[in-house]
């Protein structure tokens, strides 16, 4: 009878355990990471009777926890890629739509501007129209450094997200951790009874951590974990946790770099954060908002280098030569804050460094890190974007030197260099920001050509000479006024073309027209030959090359047939006020192709960069469709094993509770069968 009893009790305990583990899959079928239990049950040792062994009830040996941990990596590694892409996806919508509003974007300010200075070069004597320029061109600025404001206040954004990014990570770091330790510890491990729970709570935790960046994990002894980034730095070492941090970028402290602090030890992980939102946002950073500030930064110094150009070589209302219109791309403040010392530099930290913008039609938006080895005076110029060195070489000594690139010089004023200095060169660096209207009066905006060119009433031929293009009025090496333009309001001195016949070719004489002396003759005989004249194409007048002594900033030219004895005289444009030559030049400026080479218009390139983040933003949300795609397979795979299925749960319940019922029958007939055995001997 004991027999019988000890069955149907084991049967009832069985199946209570099976009742209870039911009931909890049930309770917990909405909880986040339970992975569904079992119970596994097995026969006990029969017992042995001579005519054959008789059972002698069931054991529960385990209850299983229902997990596949290559099903449970997957999901980790599909929350790393959303987790990236969303963040990513998320930063670049709120760039394309800040650079693409028509409220927000620099496209309807380029337009209105160059729209005001056609409209202007149609009555340049307009005051209105002239304040109307100053007023579309202030605009201009407002925009430039109104996008400027939003990619600080972005960049901003992205760094408080690191840091809470990291403070987040830090927390399920430890827990990890903890989770380790109380794993390890827990009773029956040894015998492999695992702590279902706690291995499910350590498995959330490592979801929620590859949300926010990618990781690694290696099962160890004792059922615990080793968590590390991509490239193998340990986060987790069984119960040992690591620290991420966040620090301002050593090479450029308006960013944030990642570090990781364990044993004593603090190291740049910088570029070994990736995957999840923190690799998102960093990705965001490198590809999409550094670029994008590089490049209107670009559009910014090529708009007030051109138009600044264009504008000295005019005159204003009051007979004046044009000055800047923009702020100076090239004052001392914008060269040396171009350059930016890395914060890990040797002492004496005294080098002096400075960028200046050669060609802006020729300058790429960029940055670069110049890197110095050997004695300290070996260089190497790397591409950040690409990680090529693009410009390599030695110092000489002293140090004093140019490093030439596209567009721009990196001049070497002093100091001193040690192995493993570095400098982020960056030409375009605070260009939005530091644009400004340089103008305040309407009457000093340059229309007119401060030049013009008169034929001589008594000329015999029918030559015709040009209204003249301006090439410059400063000397492009030194940046002083040329001679001949440094009496205000004076062209000193004013020139006279003489035609004279040569041993039967037509020649003419650059001539002082003050004093008549002859400054450049013609010369049919001399090799080559010196101001021939070609009939039946139009004759360039002078040289355009700056470095000749017979450089005088401006060029005419005379077309037609011309007969020796004529002449035409190049003075200066006094009371030219109604002259509209240099307004409709800067008007032009608005479609003609200025940057890439000349390759592109302001509006062009505008139009590039706008369509450069739309396309990534474009990628980036199919990226992010994909990658939930992928989650939610993968998820759904992981449900399939380690998911609650309430009907199924429910049959089960409806299985257990029967057999819970019956092994108390059992129980209940053992029990009878007593009674009456116990009722014969009464």
């Amino acid at each position: 009878m004991a027999g019988l009893i000890n069955i149907g009790l084991t049967g009832i305990l069985g199946h209570q355990s099976a009742l209870n583990t039911t009931g909890n899959n049930i309770t917990n079928a909405n909880t986040p990471g339970y992975s569904r239990q079992e119970v596994q049950f097995e026969t006990q040792p029969g017992r042995n009777t001579g005519a054959g062994y008789i059972g002698s009830g069931v054991q529960v040996t385990d209850i299983r926890r229902l997990a596949n941990e290559f099903l449970t990596q997957q999901v980790r590694e599909d929350s790393s890629l959303v987790g990236e892409q969303d963040a990513l996806n998320s930063e670049l919508s709120r760039l394309d739509n800040l650079l693409g509003g028509n409220a927000t974007g620099l496209s309807n300010a380029l337009n209105n501007f160059f729209s005001s200075l056609q409209n202007a070069a149609e009555d340049p004597t307009s005051l209105p129209q002239r304040q109307l320029v100053l007023s579309e061109a202030q605009q201009i600025v407002n925009r430039f450094q109104g996008l400027n404001t939003e990619f600080i206040q972005q960049r901003e954004s992205i760094k408080t997200q690191m840091r809470q990014g990291v403070e987040d990570a830090n927390a399920l770091i430890q827990s990890i951790a903890e989770l380790n330790k109380a794993i390890a510890e827990s009773p029956g491990l040894a015998q492999g009874r695992e702590p279902n729970a706690l291995l499910d709570q350590r498995d959330e935790k490592l979801r929620q951590l590859s949300e926010l960046v990618s990781i690694r994990v290696v099962q160890t002894e004792g059922s615990q974990v080793n968590v590390s980034l991509q490239n193998g730095q340990s986060l987790v070492l069984e119960s040992t946790a690591a620290t991420l941090g966040v620090r301002d970028n050593s090479e450029d402290p308006n960013y944030l770099e990642f570090t990781l602090t364990s044993g004593g030890r603090t190291l740049n992980v910088d570029e070994q954060i990736v995957g999840g939102k923190l690799g998102g946002l960093r990705r965001f950073t490198e590809q999409g908002l550094r670029p994008a500030e590089a490049e209107l930064g670009r559009i910014a110094l090529a708009l007030a280098d051109t138009v600044n150009h264009q504008h000295e070589i005019g005159m204003d209302l009051e007979g004046d030569l044009g000055g800047v219109f923009f702020t100076d791309i090239n004052s001392q403040a914008a060269q040396s804050g171009r350059v930016i010392p890395n914060a890990n530099n040797a002492a004496p930290r005294n080098a002096q460094l400075a960028v200046e913008i050669i060609d802006s039609s020729e300058l790429l938006g960029g940055s670069w890190s110049l890197r110095f080895g050997g004695d300290g005076r070996d260089f190497e110029l790397v591409d950040r974007s690409t990680g090529e060195i693009v410009n390599q070489g030695r110092l000489p000594d002293p140090v004093q030197s140019e490093i030439s690139m596209p567009g721009f010089n990196i001049r070497v004023e002093g100091g001193t260099f040690n192995a493993g200095d570095s400098f982020l060169i960056e030409p375009t660096r605070q260009a939005a920001a530091s644009l400004e209207l340089a103008l305040n009066r309407e009457e000093d905006i340059a229309f007119a050509s401060p030049v013009r060119a008169e034929a001589n009433s008594a000329n015999g031929g029918d030559g015709v000479i040009s209204q003249g293009t301006m090439l410059n009025v400063r000397d492009p090496f030194t940046n002083a006024l040329l001679p001949n333009f440094r009496q205000q309001g004076q062209l000193s001195p004013p020139l006279d073309i003489q035609f004279r016949d040569d041993g039967g070719q037509l020649v003419f004489d650059v001539v002082n027209a003050s004093n008549g002396t002859v400054l450049q003759a013609g010369d049919a005989a001399a090799v080559p030959p010196v101001n021939v004249f070609q009939p039946g194409v139009s004759n360039k007048l002078f040289t355009e090359d700056p470095r000749s002594a017979n450089y005088y900033g401006f060029q005419f030219e005379v077309s037609g047939a011309p007969r020796p004895g004529d002449s035409f005289s190049i003075g200066y444009n006094t009371n030219g006020i109604s002259d509209n030559r240099n307004a409709e030049l800067m008007a032009a400026l608005g479609t003609k192709n200025t940057l890439d080479g000349s390759s592109q218009s302001f509006s062009e390139a505008y139009a590039s960069l706008v369509g450069e983040i739309g396309v990534k933003t474009r990628q980036s949300q199919l990226d992010k469709d994909s990658g939930q795609t992928l989650l939610e397979q993968s998820t759904n795979q992981r449900e399939s094993v380690s998911g609650v299925n309430l009907d199924e749960e429910a049959g089960r319940l409806i299985q257990y509770q029967a057999a819970y019922n019956a092994s108390a029958q059992v129980m209940s007939v053992a029990q009878d069968l007593f009674n009456t055995l116990l009722q014969t001997f009464r």
